[in-house]
């Protein structure tokens, strides 16, 4: 069986007292207040990489310079998304904020108090993390193991914004790999077709990067802070759809 089954596993076997918030809520307090010398704008910006429409723009220059990339965690989303939705809806797990008093913990943003068990930003990373590092040839993916560290960034995130649980963060890392597993499968089945940049998936895809810049333009995503990171992301999501439409013109 290849490690991307049993390494997950394994990993939230040997997590069990964080899950079981054995050592809560000391450890939360300690990491969430060594993390409160960071800026809050860092770490909302780091957690827009477990927000959609983040992560769509995050990785929009794929769409031009290696489109099966980003097909692979568009392959592994949906599984993702039902893991968090299945989590939060069946476990009763309150959040930091609904069990600390809110003087001793850093908040950024509105205080979140329930449905904590998984962090969905964290399972989105890693699943985007994992697809992508998974559908890499085997030979090339020591160069991208920084994925992996970008995905722990984002879970730390959710913890310094007092958003969520060690326990939460880690089992989100556990799901998120089991759904780029799953998607990596769904990959290997999609045609060349799919790739083609002038095939109608590739522009549907482009279309729903023009629907994200509206998204990062409009309002803050989750957190205040997040503003000014998206509108970086915003102007990487303009220079791609104009890569992308000037590459559609010059094939015509």
């Amino acid at each position: 069986m290849s490690a991307r089954w049993w390494l997950p596993l394994a990993l939230l076997l040997a997590a069990t007292p964080l899950w079981l918030h054995w050592w809560e809520p000391g450890l939360f307090l300690a990491v969430n207040q060594a993390c409160a010398s960071v800026p809050a704008v860092v770490w909302a910006g780091l957690s827009l990489g477990g927000n959609v429409w983040g992560v769509l723009a995050l990785t929009s220059p794929l769409l031009v310079f290696a489109p099966r990339l980003m097909w692979a965690w568009l392959c592994a989303a949906p599984m993702g998304a039902i893991l968090a939705r299945i989590g939060k809806e069946w476990l009763f797990s309150p959040r930091p904020a609904g069990l600390i008093e809110h003087a001793q913990i850093r908040i950024v943003g509105e205080p979140m108090e329930l449905a904590s068990m998984p962090s969905g930003h964290t399972l989105t990373a890693f699943a985007v993390a994992g697809s992508i590092y998974f559908a890499i040839e085997a030979e090339r993916r020591q160069r991208f193991v920084w994925l992996w560290l970008l995905a722990a960034l984002v879970g730390l995130s959710r913890m310094a914004l007092g958003a969520h649980w060690l326990g939460d963060v880690v089992v989100g890392a556990c799901l998120g790999v089991w759904a780029a597993a799953i998607g990596h499968l769904l990959l290997q089945r999609l045609g060349p077709g799919v790739f083609a940049p002038r095939g109608w998936q590739m522009r549907a895809l482009a279309a729903v990067l023009a629907f994200t810049l509206y998204q990062l333009l409009d309002a803050p995503l989750d957190y205040a802070d997040s503003r000014h990171p998206q509108y970086g992301l915003a102007l990487v999501l303009v220079l791609v759809l104009l890569r992308f439409a000037r590459e559609q013109r010059r094939e015509v």
